[in-house]
Order: C-alpha cells, then structure tokens, then sequence
C-alpha cells in the first residue's frame, strides 16, 4: 500500500472514530430504560468479550504473557482501567441524566487539560499561543462557574479522568489493542459481579424485563465501544499528531450540537460566553499546533 493509501485510510479511520464518539449520546438515549450502572456493566462486559476472544483467536495468550513480563506496566494498566471505567460510568449516567452539552464541554476542555500535564508531569515546554490557549479555557471554566454558582463538575470529572487516562497509556509502552484486551480484564470480573448481583433481584432485567431491543442495544455496546477504539489505533499510527488534534474535536462538537438541538437541554445566553472563551483556546491551540508542524516540516527539507 503506497504512503498516499495509508494516509487516507488513517484518516477515514480516525474521522471515524471521533465521529462515532460524537454519537454515543444517542445511542446511550436508546437504553434510558435501564439503570445507568448496568449498561455500564454491561458496555465493559461485552467489549471484554470481544476484546479478549478476537485477542484469543488471533494471538493465543502470547499478548497477555507479553504485558505480564513487565509487572509495572501489567499494574499500571489496572490503573488506567480504573480510570476509564471511571470515565465510562459519569459519561453514561450524565447523558441519561440529560447533561449532554456539559459532557461535550469535558471533552473540548480535554485536549488543553493534557497539555497542562504534560507539563506537569513530563517536563514538556508549551509556547505562548499555547500558554493563551490553557488561560482561555480556564477563564472559560471560571465564567461557567460564576453564572451557574458552581463548578461544572460532570465536565471536570469527565476531563480529569481522560486527561489522566492518556498520559498513563503514554507512559506505558504496549501496542493499542493489546492495551485494551488487558483494561478489559480488569474490569470484566467486578462487572460481570454487579451484573450478576443486578440480575438476582437488585433491578436487573437482561433477558427477563427490558425487553429484546434494549438486550440487543446492550450486546452491541461492546462492538459499539471497540469499534472506535479499534479504528482510532490504526488511523492515529498513519497521520500526523496535528492532524489527529484537529480531529479530536468532532466527537465534543457533535455532542454539543445533539444536546442543544436534538435533546433540547436548555443552553444559556451567559453558558455562551464560557463555551466561546473555551472554543477560542481551542483554536489558538489548533493553531500553534499546525504551525509547529509547519515548522517541522520545513526543517525535515531544510536538511
């Protein structure tokens, strides 16, 4: 496959996958009938079988005997499952508890948030455009705060454990799906566990009471789930990073659009003003992004 080839299809993989991710809110609508915390259990059970088997048909076990030989990093993947379970269970019961247009705020502040610990954490230097940019969305997260009288804590959740999420699967080094395939078995057992509990009188209705379709909305979310995992491994591996950062911001932007739009939650003149000093750092974050790519390329030729 020629680099041309390769390119596109990364692109049309990741535009994929962050289009999915826009989405989810509706599909997750779909299954309002059933308490948020078992479709939750039900979304990790579900991608860890489809994880876990196609890892199991493909590789053997060799995948997981790979992770194991390192402890530290077989550990410190325990704990990035548990923050994007964490992540997981607040973005489905705040879209089934119609907090939709806060949720797409979590994710636009996402990307300025992981510059921030990259900072911290990493050592990284950021420009000034970049250090205008993380100063925008927090004055825009101040403002949120000021109008409403409180923080917007789903948003602030949502982003930390994400933001938290990514740098640890940067620090630990591992193929994407392999990754995953681990994440699933931490979490599979403590969520078969509830959805068993659930099912022995506590409010479970698989099979027995939510009906055919929500059982199959429920079986699907695994492939639902894995589906933009997948293809945003393959896509992120073929494009460049910058390219990636402008993309990643379609999945919030949809979300904003079916919460204001189609779910009609109620989206203030004043919520405006945050969300716009928030979009603005965006851009200026788009922004010294391409140019630092720009750059980049411009001193690849230059040698």
């Amino acid at each position: 496959m020629t680099p041309a080839h390769e390119h596109r299809n990364g692109l049309l993989a990741t535009t994929l996958a962050f289009v999915i991710w826009g989405l989810f809110p509706l599909y997750w609508r779909l299954l309002i009938e059933v308490p948020s915390f078992l479709i939750i259990a039900h979304r990790i059970i579900w991608s860890a079988v489809l994880l876990i088997g196609g890892l199991g048909l493909v590789r053997g076990w060799g995948w997981l005997r790979e992770v194991w030989a390192t402890p530290r990093r077989f550990w410190l993947l325990g704990l990035s499952s548990l923050l994007i379970g964490a992540n997981w269970s607040l973005y489905i019961w705040a879209v089934n508890a119609g907090h939709v247009v806060e949720t797409s705020l979590g994710y636009f502040i996402n990307p300025l948030l992981s510059v921030v610990l990259g900072v911290a954490v990493l050592r990284e230097r950021l420009g000034r455009l970049q250090w205008l940019a993380v100063a925008l969305a927090a004055l825009g997260v101040a403002w949120l705060t000021w109008q409403s009288g409180r923080a917007p804590w789903i948003a602030i959740g949502l982003s930390i454990t994400f933001g938290l999420y990514g740098l640890l699967r940067k620090l630990v080094v591992v193929e994407a799906v392999t990754g995953l395939g681990v994440e699933s078995l931490f979490m599979v057992a403590p969520a078969l566990a509830y959805a068993l509990w659930a099912e022995n009188g506590h409010g479970g209705g698989f099979v027995s009471g939510w009906g055919w379709g929500n059982d199959a909305l429920l079986v699907l979310a695994g492939v639902v789930s894995a589906v933009p995992l997948i293809a945003f491994a393959y896509g992120v591996r073929r494009i460049p990073l910058s390219v990636v950062g402008l993309l990643q911001y379609i999945g919030p932007t949809l979300q904003f659009l079916i919460g204001v739009l189609i779910l009609r939650e109620p989206f203030a003149p004043s919520q405006l003003i945050g969300f716009g000093l928030i979009w603005a750092g965006l851009v200026v974050f788009a922004t010294a992004g391409v140019r630092a790519a720009a750059r980049a390329r411009s001193q690849a030729q230059a040698r």
